[in-house]
């Protein structure tokens, strides 16, 4: 029995199995609506909790941080 998923875009159930082409979504278009709020920046990544910085923890200067 194949693990079922639901769309990110309309929350189908989508069956996670190697004929679903378009997996996590359901459908083309779906994965298209999905991408155009990436473009206009309806999603994006969150910041970084409590100011933690991955990249400053191993002592590389990062932007912002070094000598001026």
């Amino acid at each position: 029995m194949a693990k079922t998923v639901n769309c990110p875009t309309c929350q189908r159930p989508v069956p996670w199995e190697p004929a679903s082409i378009w997996k996590p979504f359901c459908s083309e278009r779906c994965r298209f609506i999905d991408l155009g709020d990436w473009l206009d920046e309806s999603h994006r990544i969150a910041e970084p909790i409590d100011g933690y910085r991955p990249d400053a923890a191993s002592g590389d200067d990062v932007e912002g941080s070094g000598p001026h």
